[in-house]
């Protein structure tokens, strides 16, 4: 039985980060809107992640900023304490995010199946979703939902996008060209792609006719590869590594012909603008956090090296297990990228 047969007054949802999971989370809180359309939602999440759905039509956004540590939670239950919902959605396993809810009031506090709760986070909850261990990180989402009494449906994403952040790419990529958004960091740099190979492909784009377009976050890490990929480069890359909004990036991403990322935000942003994405991966599973449209698109050399680390079978472990080493993406060769670009930009 669902925990509700006919929509709440109000629902509580906690996803604080990462930004792919918050796109994630995306789908699943507007699919509640479209079946429950007079339900409340407040929705906490992180003060990063705040700057990409801070106007999402009908959700009051709290954000949270990790960093004020208590100070920062007792804000947020000051804000909330007029209020009681009917169900707190707990979304997120760290022990911050446990803590942070014994402060909100709310008849229900759902969480995952204690076989996947890590970080105690069963402690802080009354109701508990099936186990979602084997399945993708955006599913599991849909089974909070699910669970509430929301039925299944396929992911959509309404992200609203200004007039300023539309104009930022005409301002920015000034080329009649198509272009390719190559998104180049992770977020540890072991899993990323070999500098050398991503300009090798930025080349082999332009020569098709492509314009390439980087993008990436401010970190200085980040802006030091997107230089030095421009250096190995024959031909010219618009570089915009550092210089984007949250929402500027998301209007990139949406009128890119193709994105071209590692394990990171930008992958899962694109799905939400439903943008093809070629996803470079080996330290994680692709079928649990890879770009949830652009699976059958996805460059993987996870399976390989997962079996040789665990001499297991991959059937035999769980989905979470991530690969070890810093030398895994340079199984990734060019012709493997190529593959699955040639069938997107020839479709």
């Amino acid at each position: 039985m669902p925990l509700f047969t006919s929509a709440p007054n109000s629902l509580c949802i906690l996803r604080l980060s990462a930004i792919g999971d918050v796109c994630h989370a995306i789908a699943a809180v507007q699919a509640i809107q479209k079946e429950w359309p007079t339900t409340k939602i407040t929705w906490i999440v992180g003060k990063i992640e705040a700057q990409l759905i801070y106007d999402l039509p009908g959700i009051n956004i709290i954000p949270f900023d990790k960093k004020l540590g208590l100070k920062g939670m007792r804000a947020i239950w000051s804000q909330l304490s007029h209020l009681k919902f009917d169900a707190l959605v707990h979304m997120q396993l760290a022990l911050r995010a446990s803590v942070l809810t014994l402060g909100i009031k709310a008849k229900y506090k759902v969480g995952f199946n204690r076989k996947r709760a890590k970080e105690g986070q069963w402690l802080f909850t009354n109701k508990r979703i099936k186990d979602t261990a084997s399945t993708h990180v955006l599913d599991s989402f849909y089974s909070f939902i699910e669970y509430l009494g929301v039925p299944k449906s396929k992911p959509t994403w309404d992200i609203p996008l200004s007039k300023s952040d539309l104009a930022f790419v005409d301002d920015n990529i000034p080329t009649q060209k198509p272009y390719v958004v190559i998104s180049p960091a992770a977020s540890k740099d072991e899993r990323n792609w070999i500098t050398e190979r991503y300009s090798q492909i930025a080349d082999w784009l332009n020569e098709l006719g492509y314009q390439v377009v980087l993008c990436g976050s401010p970190s200085e890490r980040e802006k030091k590869l997107g230089v030095d990929i421009e250096l190995q480069s024959k031909l010219p890359i618009i570089n915009l590594i550092g210089k984007t909004s949250l929402k500027e990036l998301t209007a990139v991403l949406k009128k890119s012909a193709v994105v071209i990322a590692p394990d990171s935000g930008p992958a899962h942003i694109a799905t939400t603008q439903n943008t093809p994405v070629v996803g470079l991966y080996g330290h994680s599973n692709p079928k649990r956090t890879g770009p949830y449209n652009s699976l059958s698109y996805v460059v993987s050399v996870y399976e390989q090296h997962i079996e040789e680390q665990q001499n297991k079978p991959l059937s035999e472990l769980k989905w979470s297990t991530r690969v070890k080493g810093g030398h895994i993406m340079n199984d990734i060769t060019l012709d493997m990228v190529k593959a699955p670009l040639n069938t997107l930009l020839n479709s």
